[in-house]
Order: C-alpha cells, then sequence, then structure tokens
C-alpha cells in the first residue's frame, strides 16, 4: 500500500514519516510539492501518487494569525481536506486526518466527547470543524484525530520557546488558566502507525466500521504553567529560572483560547491502543534528544 503523508516538515509530519516505514511505501511531501492553498495541485499529486492510506499533517496552525487570514485558514483547513476526501472517494483510499481540541469553546465543566456540540471561538477553530464537517460529509472510510498542545523537538512549538526563553531570563510567566494535555507528536505518530499497522490487509468495510471522530492525546492533565514548569525542571540549564503562573488576561492574543481543553480520549482506546501519560511522554522525550537551547 502507498501513504501519502502530508506535511512532512511539520512537527507531526516528521515524525510520520519515521514511524509507518515498514506499513507500506511512504511517500512524504511537503509544500513546495503539494501547496494545500493549490486545490488543483493537491488533486494532481494525490492522482499521480494514487495512495491507498492519506495520512494528512498539513494543516496552517497560526491561531492568532488566522483571525486577520481567515481565507487562507479556510482553506488549507477546510477546502483542502475536502479535496482530499473527494480524491480519496475516487482512489477508493483511507484519510486519516489531524484536527483540534479548539473546535469547542471551552465552557464544559468536564472532558469533551466525540459527541459534544462544537462552539468554536477563533478562525483556526472554525477552520477546523469546517475540514471535519467536509471531510465526513464525503463518506469515505475517514479517520478524524482531534488533538492539541502538540510539541516535539522539531519546529516551532511550546517546548522549545520555553527552553529557549529559559536560557535566557530570570522568571518565566505563563498562563496558568488555560488546562489541556501537552501531546508530543512522536506519540500522535506512534499511535496512528499503530492504527494502520492494525488495518493492514484489512479490506474497506474494517475502516467504514471504525470511520469518524476520536479523540486522541496524552492523558492527563496540566495548565500552561504547569507543563512549562516541568520542562524546566527537566531541563539540562545550568540555572533554571522561576516559573510564576498569570492569568490569561494579562497575557492578551489575537484569538481567543478555550479555558478548558480537556479531551476524553476513551473511545480512541478502546478501539485502537493506550495512550501514554502527558509527563512520561516529556520525559521521554526530553531524554531521548534534548534540544540545544
Amino acid at each position: 500500500m502507498k501513504i501519502l503523508v502530508t506535511g512532512s516538515t511539520g512537527q507531526v509530519g516528521h515524525e510520520l514519516q519515521h514511524t509507518l516505514q515498514g506499513l507500506g511505501e511512504v511517500v512524504a511531501v511537503d509544500r513546495r510539492r503539494m501547496d494545500l492553498s493549490n486545490l488543483q495541485q493537491v488533486r494532481d499529486v494525490i492522482r499521480e501518487v494514487r495512495p491507498g492510506l492519506i495520512v494528512n499533517a498539513a494543516a496552517y496552525t497560526a491561531v492568532d494569525q488566522a483571525e486577520s487570514e481567515r481565507e487562507l485558514a479556510m482553506q488549507l483547513n477546510a477546502h483542502a481536506p475536502a479535496t482530499m476526501a473527494e480524491e480519496a472517494k475516487r482512489l477508493g483510499a483511507i484519510l486519516i486526518h489531524f484536527s483540534t481540541d479548539y473546535v469547542f469553546d471551552g465552557s464544559k465543566d468536564g472532558r469533551y466527547d466525540e459527541q459534544d456540540p462544537t462552539s468554536p471561538v477563533n478562525v483556526y477553530g472554525e477552520s477546523k470543524r469546517e475540514g471535519e464537517l467536509a471531510i465526513q460529509a464525503a463518506g469515505i472510510p475517514a479517520l478524524i484525530f482531534r488533538t492539541q498542545w502538540v510539541y516535539g523537538l522539531y519546529g516551532k512549538n511550546f517546548l522549545l520557546t520555553m527552553l529557549r526563553l529559559a536560557a535566557q531570563r530570570d522568571e518565566l510567566r505563563v498562563v496558568n488558566d488555560q488546562i489541556g494535555a501537552p501531546t508530543w507528536a512522536r506519540t500522535l505518530a506512534e499511535v496512528t502507525a499503530e492504527v494502520v499497522a492494525q488495518g493492514r490487509g484489512q479490506d474497506l468495510s474494517w475502516w467504514m466500521e471504525r470511520a469518524g471522530l476520536y479523540h486522541v492525546t496524552a492523558q492527563g492533565e496540566t495548565s500552561w504553567c504547569g507543563f512549562a514548569r516541568r520542562i524546566v525542571e527537566l531541563s539540562q540549564l545550568p540555572r533554571k529560572p522561576g516559573v510564576v503562573g498569570i492569568p490569561g488576561s494579562d497575557y492578551p492574543t489575537p484569538a481567543k483560547r478555550p479555558a478548558n481543553s480537556r479531551l476524553s480520549c476513551e473511545k480512541f482506546m478502546r478501539t485502537f491502543c493506550p495512550l501514554p501519560q502527558w509527563d512520561a511522554a516529556l520525559e521521554r522525550c526530553m531524554r531521548e534528544q534534548p534540544p540545544a537551547v
């Protein structure tokens, strides 16, 4: 089976290129070969590769910038996945797509499950929700994995930002009233590979029976401040700064963030495989290859 991985230079796409090896012929493309703003190019690449599985790790992820680039965010996060779903249907292919906790408004007291109504509070969340709806409307064997707070050793993310700032400052002031689960890009890639391994050699009915929305994050919960504290604790910095919690109102951003981003992943774990605790995954990440600061 040919596996087309989009967004190969992104955090998750980079990891997927390694975890999917041995499960099929992996064809990884970056923005230079498949620019999601060019829907004809999206079609052309898929028709050229003719994959049996498309794993879409490409997206517009500049949450604040999306507020002033609505059209571009919609093109990359909604229209491009819709085009991928159309082409997958034409080929009889499977689609795995990554979405976000930002489809919710954060007002629920407990954890969100897949049946909860969506109500995005920013353009990024709206664009990702439109992508979900388009894929679902295509009626194909598609798995949509909602995740959150993705970090890793590559690209731009909270982990690398905190390590850089921690090396420069005596104190870090970090928001403490937004709750979620930091999720290592490697974790997402590994569990995606496990799903593909389980479905390898199965016919499309196996995938159709399991098609739909899944919440896929590390387990447990913390605030951005708690995440930052743990990063500093695990770092190899000779001098470690203090980490002070602040309310989100003290750090205004163009895009509103949901206060509660806790997702229930019981459906995914019941259907496919376990998910690690967030702090254990972070420790493994930093122990395996401590990023340069």
